[in-house]
């Protein structure tokens, strides 16, 4: 599923819109993300951000309207990167209706990311960035360091990078829902190219965890519910691989495409059962609650 990005925006939209994670997701770029992006202005009259897999923009603008308010009267210059020209065209839709964003200059670039790079270099542009975004990216390149490498070098003096990945792929120790589900006995043996994408992006990550400049912020996000679903019985019952909600969300936790149709029967309920246990799931007011936290990180400019 990590290759195909349709199948993955599709199974996101889901386990949006039956969890809690967007409103987390929204609480952090209210508060937090601001607060650290308070100085990238300073002495500006405009601000230059890049938004890579950008999809049908609707987390990007809310991240501008956020800056926008946050640093009155700088122009927005935001360079849209997203491969998919129907997600494009929806976006540009969007922004076309929205007077509040009129400060706001858009750069459309209907590429993947490794595009852009190979574009950037032979222009050898030499713009700087103040902000740029990597959400649920690094899955899907061929080299998760050598990008995280070359937005950074990116950055304007006091840039920021923020890239976004689900707890299980983070490199400190603690371990979350996903990399319980993902050490599943048959999980490596069934779906061995998942497991690469996890090593990948893991060891990508880590180093920037061990040497300057180190990430300046890790959060991991409240615990979300799903809301749909109550009692603990009905929601991990067999019936409910027939549902395509279920379908959907089996797919973005185990980040295989079809898993439900794919795996065997017994690696099925090994997940339910993995899924099932405390440290994964607790049942309170009526609600599912599942620690599906998300991992925050903020690097700044190569020294």
């Amino acid at each position: 599923m990590l290759q195909d990005q349709d199948r993955y925006q599709k199974v996101l939209k889901t386990f949006w819109r039956i969890s809690t994670q967007r409103q987390v997701q929204s609480e952090f770029f209210r508060s937090t993300l601001l607060d650290i992006l308070a100085n990238i202005g300073n002495g500006k009259s405009q601000l230059n951000i890049i938004g890579v897999g950008s999809g049908d923009g609707k987390v990007d603008v809310e991240m501008l309207s956020q800056l926008r308010l946050k640093h009155p009267g700088l122009l927005l210059e935001n360079e849209v990167v997203e491969p998919s020209a129907q997600r494009i065209h929806k976006f540009r839709e969007m922004v076309a209706d929205m007077s509040d964003l009129d400060p706001v200059k858009f750069i459309w670039n209907q590429m993947t990311d490794s595009e852009f790079e190979e574009q950037w270099r032979q222009r050898e542009i030499k713009k700087k960035a103040d902000f740029i975004h990597l959400l649920h990216v690094l899955y899907f390149v061929e080299d998760a360091g050598a990008t995280i490498s070359f937005f950074q070098s990116l950055l304007e003096k006091n840039g920021k990078l923020l890239i976004n990945i689900v707890s299980g792929f983070q490199a400190t120790k603690q371990v979350k829902v996903w990399g319980k589900v993902w050490a599943v006995r048959g999980m490596r043996e069934r779906f061995p190219g998942q497991l690469v994408v996890v090593r990948t992006v893991r060891a990508a990550v880590k180093p920037h965890f061990c040497r300057p400049p180190r990430p300046v912020f890790i959060v991991n996000s409240a615990p979300s519910f799903f809301k749909q679903f109550n009692p603990l019985a009905d929601i991990f019952s067999a019936e409910t691989f027939g549902r395509r909600d279920w379908r959907d969300l089996l797919d973005f936790v185990t980040h295989t495409m079809f898993f439900s149709k794919t795996a065997s029967p017994d690696l099925k309920q090994r997940i339910l059962r993995r899924l099932r246990d405390p440290q994964c799931s607790v049942e309170k007011d009526g609600r599912i609650l599942q620690n599906i936290n998300q991992e925050m990180i903020i690097l700044e400019a190569l020294s």
